[in-house]
C-alpha cells in the first residue's frame, strides 16, 4: 500500500503543476488582450480627435438611405459631402423602383413588419400622412425644435405636405408645382384669371399655326387631381381641412368644377382632352399646336430643345390663372422621412437635416437640377445658373402658392374617389353639384372605415 501512496502523491503534484501552468498561460493571454484593446481604444480616441467636430469620437455607424433612381450626380454628391462632414456616419444607398407605386408598396411591406433595414427614405409628397397614421414614420418635431430649424424658411406648401395632426413627419427636399406655359410670339401678356384664359384661348386659337387654345391633363389618373386641386383652391375650396374634416361639398368647389367643365367642354381644347396626360400635353405643345398649356416646370426644357421642339425661343412661363381667391399650383416633389424602427435615429436625423438643409439642397440643385424648397436659395447665383427657371421670379411665386393634395392617411382612397367622380363630371354625365356631394359622401365613408 505504501508504494501506491508515494506514486499517488507524485501524480497529484504533477497535476497541480499542470493546472498552475495552464492558469498562468490564460492570465498572460488575458493581459495581452487587455493591452491590445487599450492600444486600440487609444488609437480610436486619437483618430476621433482628428476627425470633424460632428464625429466627436462617436462609434462608426452605417445608415441605409432608400430613394428612387437618380440619373444625375446629385445624390452621390450630397452623400459624399455629408460623410465628409460626419466621418463616423456612412450612408449606404438603396435604389427603389422607378415606379413610385411599387416603391410605396415595398416601403409598406418593410415598415409594416417593423423592419429596421432602412433608416431614411424619400417620400412622395402624398405619402407622409399615410405613413404617420400607420406608425411607419418617426416624428421630427423634437429634432427640429432641439436644433432650431426654422420651418418658415421653406415654401409653405412643402412644409404642409409633411405635417399631419399638427406634427411634422417629413422634411422638404425638393419641389415641383404646376405652371402655365404660353406662346410669347402670340401672347403679349398671360391671362390673369380663368375667365381671361377662356377668352384668350378662344380668340387666339389658330394663330401661328396652332390648332388648340389650351392643353391640360384630363385623363382619369393622378394628374387630373393635381389639375382639379388648382381649380378648387383658386376658388377658395378645400377637399380635407387641417383637422381631417371632409369639406369638399361647398359652393367654392362646385364653382371650380363648373369652370373645369366649361374649359374641357370648349372648342379650343382637343376633342380627346380626357385622354391627355403629361406626355400628350408635352408632345402637342412642343409641336407648336397650342397657345396655352398647363404642365410641370420640366416642360420648359423640352420646349427649348432644338432637336425636338418647333417653338424654341417662343415660350414663356407664368403663374396659373386665378379664381375668386387667387392663383394656386398643385404641389409636387419629394420629402425625406425616418423609419420609426431605425436603430440609428440620431444619425438618421443628422442626414435628413443635412440633405434638406441649405448645403444639401444647393448640392442637389447644382448637381441634380432639383428645385430647392428653401426660398433663399433662389438668390444664389450658382443655382440661378443651373436653369433659367430657377432665375425666374415667376417660378418662385408659383412655389409660394403651391398647395398639397389632401393631406390624409387614406389619400390613395381619396384620389380614387375624386378621379372617378370628376371624370364623370367632365364627360357631362353628372352636374358639379352632384359631383361635390358624391365626393363628400364617399370620402367621409372611406375615413369612417
Amino acid at each position: 500500500m505504501k508504494p501506491l501512496q508515494i506514486k499517488g502523491g507524485i501524480q497529484l503534484k504533477k497535476a497541480l503543476w499542470v493546472f498552475l501552468l495552464i492558469a498562468l498561460i490564460v492570465f498572460l493571454a488575458a493581459c495581452n488582450d487587455s493591452d491590445s484593446t487599450s492600444e486600440e481604444d487609444s488609437s480610436d480616441e486619437a483618430s476621433g480627435s482628428e476627425s470633424s467636430e460632428t464625429s466627436g469620437g462617436e462609434e462608426e455607424v452605417t445608415i441605409v438611405y432608400a430613394r428612387g433612381t437618380d440619373t444625375t450626380p446629385g445624390t452621390e454628391s450630397v452623400i459624399e459631402a455629408f460623410e465628409e462632414a460626419h466621418p463616423n456616419i456612412n450612408v449606404e444607398q438603396r435604389e427603389m423602383p422607378a415606379d413610385t407605386g411599387e416603391s410605396h408598396d415595398q416601403y409598406v411591406t418593410a415598415f409594416s413588419s417593423q423592419s429596421s433595414e432602412i433608416d431614411v427614405f424619400n417620400a412622395d409628397v402624398i405619402w407622409p400622412a399615410e405613413f404617420a397614421q400607420a406608425n411607419y414614420a418617426l416624428e421630427l418635431d423634437r429634432f427640429i425644435e432641439r436644433d432650431g430649424i426654422d420651418m418658415d424658411t421653406y415654401f409653405p406648401g412643402t412644409v404642409a405636405a409633411g405635417n399631419f395632426n399638427g406634427k411634422q413627419w417629413a422634411m422638404p427636399q425638393y419641389t415641383d408645382a404646376g405652371v402655365l406655359y404660353y406662346r410669347s410670339d402670340i401672347v403679349e401678356e398671360p391671362p390673369e384669371t380663368w375667365d381671361e384664359l377662356i377668352t384668350k384661348a378662344s380668340e387666339l386659337q389658330g394663330e401661328a399655326g396652332t390648332e388648340f387654345g389650351y392643353l391640360m391633363q384630363g385623363a382619369q389618373y393622378e394628374g387630373l387631381i393635381t389639375n382639379a386641386i388648382e381649380y378648387i383652391t383658386s376658388f377658395g375650396g378645400e377637399v380635407v381641412d387641417e383637422d381631417n374634416n371632409v369639406v369638399v361639398d361647398s359652393p367654392e368647389t362646385i364653382k371650380a368644377i363648373e369652370k373645369m367643365q366649361e374649359i374641357v367642354g370648349s372648342d379650343f381644347v382637343p376633342e380627346n382632352i380626357l385622354n391627355f396626360m403629361e406626355i400628350e400635353t408635352e408632345n402637342a405643345w412642343i409641336e407648336g399646336n397650342a397657345v396655352f398649356a398647363r404642365n410641370w416646370p420640366y416642360m420648359m426644357s423640352s420646349s427649348n430643345d432644338e432637336e425636338r421642339s418647333e417653338i424654341v425661343g417662343n415660350v414663356e412661363m407664368a403663374m396659373l390663372p386665378s379664381g375668386d381667391e387667387g392663383s394656386a399650383s398643385a404641389l409636387g416633389g419629394w420629402m425625406t422621412m425616418i423609419n420609426r424602427y431605425s436603430e440609428h435615429p440620431e444619425e438618421a436625423w443628422k442626414f435628413v437635416k443635412f440633405i434638406s438643409g441649405p448645403e444639401g439642397q444647393k448640392i442637389q440643385a447644382v448637381k441634380g437640377g432639383r428645385p430647392p424648397t428653401l426660398e433663399a436659395l433662389y438668390d444664389d447665383p450658382e443655382i440661378q445658373e443651373v436653369s433659367e427657371l430657377f432665375a425666374n421670379p415667376e417660378f418662385r411665386e408659383v412655389l409660394q402658392t403651391a398647395v398639397p393634395r389632401p393631406v390624409s392617411p387614406i389619400y390613395p382612397e381619396i384620389t380614387d374617389i375624386m378621379q372617378i367622380e370628376l371624370s364623370t363630371a367632365l364627360t357631362g354625365d353628372q352636374t358639379a353639384e352632384e359631383t361635390a356631394a358624391n365626393m363628400q359622401e364617399k370620402i367621409e365613408a372611406a375615413l369612417a372605415e
